[in-house]
């Protein structure tokens, strides 16, 4: 059976940043907009950029395994060597992270490789893979 593909809407401040960073930067292929909103081909799902200049990013954190996660972040998990080529785009990129790439749960159920990162209008975004796939949903 085929995964249903998931969709996320999200305010942004500026369309044009939207596209240089999801666009450009991450490599995702735009679809359809309009003069409010743009769609991604977020590594096979739908997000949607919507205009809101006078949204604020969310700033909550809670502590997973040692590190001040954002509360509000959405993501996608990757395979590792895909994980590893975007993590070194980025940093070739300049990228600021939130949290460097690094692996958490070592040794534990759902070890995983992670990184955060903001969008320019700060909307946190985390890309994470794992060794074993069978430790997404590991207890």
């Amino acid at each position: 059976m085929t995964r249903p593909r998931f969709h996320l809407a999200f305010p942004v401040r500026d369309l044009d940043e939207a596209r240089a960073f999801y666009g450009g930067l991450l490599g995702c292929p735009e679809g359809r907009c309009a003069k409010e909103w743009v769609d991604f081909d977020f590594f096979g799902h739908q997000i949607v950029a919507h205009l809101s200049p006078a949204a604020a990013a969310h700033k909550a954190h809670n502590l997973v395994d040692g590190e001040a996660v954002p509360v509000r972040h959405f993501g996608v998990i990757l395979s590792l060597p895909e994980w590893h080529k975007l993590a070194g785009k980025l940093r070739e990129y300049g990228v600021q992270f939130v949290i460097e790439p690094t692996v958490r749960f070592r040794g534990q159920a759902g070890e995983q490789a992670t990184m955060f990162f903001a969008d320019p209008s700060g909307n946190a975004v985390e890309i994470k893979a794992f060794a074993d796939d069978a430790m997404v949903f590991a207890q």
